[in-house]
C-alpha cells in the first residue's frame, strides 16, 4: 500500500482565497480519505488588518474597496458565500486571535477536530459577519463545536498555543510560504500557492501516490 501523502496547508482565516479553497479541501478529503493527511498551519496575512487594508486600498475608502474586491473574488464560486457586511461594518483587527485559538485547539484532546473548528470560524466571518478577532466570539464558536473551552483558555494562558503558532509562522518563513492559501507536498518539493484548482491538486496527489517521495531525486 502506498505511503500516506502529507500535505501542509497554510492559510489565514480572513483570507477570501482560503475561503474559496475550502470546498477543495473537503473534496480531497472525501476522495482520498486515509491516503492523505492534511496538516493545517496558519500564516500571517491579516495580522494587522487595520494597517494592511488602508495602506493597500486607501485611507479614506479602503475598507469599502476591499469589501467590493472580496465580493467580486468570491462571486463565481457558488459555495463561497460572502456577507456584504464584512469589511464594511465588521472589521476584525487581526486574524492572529483566531489562529491562536486554533493552535490552542491543536494542543488538546480535540486536536483532530481542528479543521472543523477552522471551518466554523471562517463561516462565522464570511457568512455571518461575526468579528473573529474578538476572543469571546471565538470561545463561543468553539463551544458550539463542542471543544473544551477550559482547555483552550489554559493553553492560551500557559503559552503553549502561542508556542505552536510561533512554530507555524517560522515554518512558513523557512518554507518560503508567500501567502494564503499555500499547499506544500512532497516534503517541501512541491509548493502550490493561491487559487489552485481542484484538478491540479488532485493530479499532484495522484502523481505522488504513483511515484513515492524516495524516487524524487536520483542523486
Amino acid at each position: 500500500m502506498p505511503e500516506k501523502i502529507s500535505i501542509d496547508y497554510y492559510s489565514d482565516t480572513l483570507c477570501v482565497w482560503a475561503w474559496i479553497a475550502q470546498p477543495r479541501l473537503e473534496e480531497l478529503d472525501s476522495k482520498w480519505g486515509e491516503q492523505i493527511e492534511i496538516n493545517h498551519h496558519f500564516v500571517d496575512i491579516f495580522g494587522n488588518s487595520n494597517k494592511k487594508i488602508p495602506a493597500r486600498w486607501g485611507e479614506t475608502d479602503g475598507y469599502e474597496k476591499f469589501a467590493a474586491h472580496v465580493e467580486h473574488s468570491a462571486a463565481e464560486f457558488e459555495r463561497a458565500t460572502v456577507n456584504p457586511s464584512i469589511w464594511r461594518d465588521t472589521r476584525p483587527n487581526s486574524s492572529a486571535q483566531s489562529h491562536l485559538l486554533l493552535r490552542a485547539a491543536g494542543t488538546g484532546p480535540d486536536a483532530a477536530q481542528l479543521p472543523m473548528l477552522a471551518l466554523a470560524i471562517r463561516k462565522a466571518f464570511f457568512c455571518d459577519a461575526q468579528n473573529i478577532s474578538d476572543m469571546e466570539v471565538l470561545f463561543s464558536i468553539a463551544e458550539e463545536q463542542n471543544f473544551d473551552v477550559n482547555h483552550l483558555r489554559k493553553s492560551l494562558q500557559d503559552g503553549s498555543a502561542l508556542a505552536a503558532l510561533t512554530s507555524d509562522l517560522k515554518q512558513a518563513i523557512d518554507l518560503g510560504v508567500r501567502g494564503s492559501p499555500t499547499w506544500i507536498l512532497n516534503s517541501g518539493r512541491q509548493v502550490l500557492y493561491g487559487n489552485v484548482g481542484y484538478r491540479i491538486l488532485n493530479a499532484n496527489i495522484e502523481e505522488l501516490l504513483a511515484h513515492p517521495s524516495d524516487e524524487a531525486s536520483w542523486c
